[in-house]
């Protein structure tokens, strides 16, 4: 164990024992930070957040697993409009992810249970004019300095409004090396965005964000555009190849290989609604947050995941 100042400077009577820790000291402070230890600053598990952005105090559950790698991997869970933080949590198993594959969550929470994507949604976030980038950015960044962080490895993952939410960091940041939108889409200006890799899951049922696009039937009245034309967007900014397509049962999976690594995939659920596939069936849930059950034919969290781990920025 490495003493305490004021003990090396007590054996100053004994100049040899002194000298030589002092030499042990000097050897400590040396090297890149990330290697005087393997752990993160804050301790594991599950704890409650707030910065402030905008004069407006904003909230996020941080989920660090007993043993993150070092630097470590972030993904940034982002709820679906009516949900929160905590019940992303708790519906879509990110945790437990984490725990096997050792990289840090955040479920921040939007104001009023919505995001700020542009292109009218959504909710008082929307009518306010919330910064939302601004929130998320700020975010990661204090994420970042409590805990060794890849930069190389920061993903964002959402569902609904927050996998628009998604897309709109994509458009708006240069922070990510992959999005994993779910029941989603594209929305407001994205004028020249920043490379990088996007696994896009859907349901061909989802009635609130059609598949096929158009004005949806929920709350939000979402009217984006195809599905399939917002993959053809990112593959054509990402100078992808033609996409390679396969079906297996229910689901049918459209991968572009890019350069620098990077590819450009969406996974289509014939049948599936609006819903997170593989999260846990809550009617209460479901009916609060205008969401369809959750399609057994893909567990979306393990399949976003290993798309994010071997796709590094």
């Amino acid at each position: 164990m490495v003493p305490k100042l004021g003990e090396v400077i007590s054996t100053a009577r004994h100049p040899a024992i002194a000298l030589g820790l002092l030499a042990v000291l000097a050897l400590a402070g040396c090297g890149p930070a990330h290697d005087r230890s393997d752990a993160p600053t804050m301790p594991s598990g599950r704890s409650t957040q707030t910065i402030t952005v905008d004069g407006r105090a904003r909230t996020y559950l941080l989920y660090v697993p007993a043993a993150p790698t070092s630097p470590a991997p972030l993904v940034v869970m982002l709820h679906g409009g009516f949900g929160t933080g905590a019940q992303a949590e708790k519906s879509y198993h990110w945790d437990e992810q984490a725990d096997l594959d050792h990289f840090v969550v955040a479920y921040p929470d939007g104001v009023d249970r919505a995001w700020n994507t542009g292109g009218g949604c959504c909710g008082r976030p929307a009518a306010n004019n919330i910064d939302d980038v601004a929130f998320l950015t700020g975010m990661i960044a204090t994420i970042q300095r409590q805990i060794p962080i890849d930069p190389h490895r920061i993903y964002a993952t959402g569902i609904s409004n927050g996998a628009i939410m998604a897309y709109t960091l994509a458009c708006h940041t240069t922070l990510l090396a992959a999005i994993g939108p779910d029941s989603g889409t594209q929305l407001g200006d994205c004028p020249s965005p920043t490379p990088l890799s996007v696994i896009h899951i859907h349901g061909t049922a989802d009635q609130n964000i059609p598949y096929n696009g158009g004005t949806g039937s929920g709350v939000a009245h979402i009217d984006g555009p195809p599905i399939p034309q917002v993959n053809a967007y990112w593959r054509q900014t990402d100078a992808c190849t033609s996409p390679q397509t396969s079906t297996n049962g229910a689901v049918t999976t459209s991968v572009a290989s890019c350069p620098d690594a990077r590819a450009v995939e969406l996974i289509t659920i014939a049948g599936a609604g609006h819903q997170w596939p593989g999260a846990t069936s809550d009617p209460l849930t479901q009916r609060l947050l205008n969401l369809d059950p959750p399609s057994t034919a893909l567990n979306a969290t393990p399949t976003i995941w290993q798309f994010f781990a071997t796709h590094p920025k």
